[in-house]
């Protein structure tokens, strides 16, 4: 396999690999054998959206916005106005039944937010002079409304108007929102998930009323994510994770994931190791409506909603805290880390005797409130039937800091950006080829032939 390498990783860290993740060069399963580098930001890039099939747009600490054609790489626009780093961006599609244009949403440490038309580049509307910075968006297209999320939560209309707004009372302010059926928002503050109800009135003006209040997890929430119509989950920063009920939002599941030494007898108890919080903290959740993909310190673990069993983990996934992750398929995922990997893997049956099945990772879940605020019981040793193995399939190294994240394009491209300034556009070789051959093809055929 033919593979780029853009600096290397030795400033991530000194960790040598486990001989199980060095994959060599030969990856087979690996389609991405072809890359394009992307420059233009001059800082850390953060973000990436994606507007179309064919577009995606990067931002980051340099306060830019830029706007890509992922199939040349070409960049179409860069959109300047903000003066300090991006710290959320969305995108906000309107369809008035005849035509859809979609938008850009920015929100900036400059305490401004921005609209703009990524077509032109230019910004539409501006928001100045907030109370402080928001630190997440969330876009209600059903209700043409969106909000933004810091020390205080705003509702805003299409026209970048204020319809209400609520003071919090964290320090820390709200660091991510979801929505709820019946009108209702999930904001993450701290250690509390604090649900918000909106409300329509008969002269069409808008409110917001703070209805209930989940103090379950322990330590900061770190990660909030739908799961599917019914079902939200949260993890924290000590390795608790929840699954809840989105119309009544009373618990459903409760873990607290703990590293385990290595046992002797299988009978034994499982002494409780004090590991680092960076080891057992949840970086971040993703979903296909069917399994939960957890980054939990520098593993990954995938759990059935179905049947309510863990199907897979992996407790050392890449040399340091895993940042991103994705669900490919119900086989098949993808995850990025403060290493500068980019790995593939693989569901596939027989466990590693390297990492037994731990009994503590979603294999206690209880349903109902959990007791957990009187400690956990003493855990035994005990066989997770079905588990099976996570293998490495793809390592796409070409970054030489932390990937942030990455955005899936399907067959056409993944877009990866990173600490390194950098954005990668990842793409199959061979569907390059094929489709370069075609061009070839078609414009000797305009030209009358060789």
């Amino acid at each position: 396999m033919f593979r780029w390498i853009l600096g290397g990783r030795e400033a991530q860290g000194s960790a040598e690999k486990s001989p199980v993740l060095c994959i060599g060069e030969e990856q087979p399963k690996n389609c991405f054998t072809e890359l394009q580098v992307l420059k233009g930001h001059f800082d850390i890039v953060r973000f990436l959206v994606q507007i179309d099939d064919f577009r995606c747009a990067s931002a980051g600490d340099d306060g830019l916005v830029l706007v890509w054609n992922i199939e040349t790489g070409e960049r179409l626009q860069e959109l300047r106005g903000h003066s300090q780093q991006i710290t959320a961006i969305t995108t906000f599609t309107c369809d008035n039944g005849v035509t859809s244009h979609t938008s850009l949403i920015t929100a900036s440490s400059d305490r401004s937010l921005s609209l703009w038309d990524p077509d032109t580049g230019n910004r539409v509307q501006t928001i100045s002079d907030l109370q402080s910075p928001v630190k997440c968006l969330l876009v209600l297209e059903r209700l043409g409304v969106w909000v933004s999320g810091g020390e205080e939560l705003c509702v805003w209309n299409k026209d970048f108007q204020l319809q209400c707004h609520r003071q919090n009372h964290s320090d820390t302010g709200i660091t991510a929102l979801i929505e709820l059926p019946k009108n209702c928002l999930a904001a993450a503050m701290d250690k509390e998930i604090v649900i918000y109800r909106l409300t329509f009135s008969t002269d069409s003006s808008l409110s917001v009323a703070e209805i209930r209040c989940l103090s379950d997890h322990q330590d900061q929430i770190r990660a909030l994510i739908n799961v599917n119509d019914g079902l939200f989950a949260s993890g924290s920063h000590a390795g608790e994770l929840i699954l809840w009920d989105a119309v009544d939002w009373n618990i459903l599941a409760y873990e607290h994931i703990l590293w385990e030494e290595s046992q002797t007898c299988a009978q034994s108890e499982i002494r409780l190791a004090a590991p680092k919080p960076s080891e057992m903290s949840i970086q971040h959740l993703t979903t296909n409506g069917k399994h939960i993909l957890a980054a939990v310190g520098s593993g990954l673990y995938v759990y059935s909603v179905l049947t309510k069993t863990v199907v897979a983990y992996r407790k050392v996934a890449h040399d340091s805290n895993v940042l991103h992750t994705m669900l490919l398929s119900d086989s098949a995922l993808m995850s990025c880390s403060e290493d500068g990997s980019v790995r593939m893997w693989e569901i596939q049956d027989l466990p590693l005797p390297a990492e037994p099945a731990s009994a503590g990772f979603f294999g206690m879940w209880t349903f109902g409130r959990s007791n957990k605020q009187t400690g956990p019981p003493s855990k035994k040793v005990v066989d997770v039937p079905n588990i099976r193995t996570l293998e490495l399939t793809g390592d796409l190294i070409g970054h030489s800091g932390a990937v942030q994240m990455f955005v899936s394009f399907k067959e056409n491209a993944l877009v990866t950006c990173s600490t390194d300034h950098l954005l990668i556009l990842w793409k199959d070789g061979e569907r390059q080829s094929h489709l370069r051959s075609l061009a070839l093809f078609q414009k000797l055929e305009e030209n009358g032939g060789l």
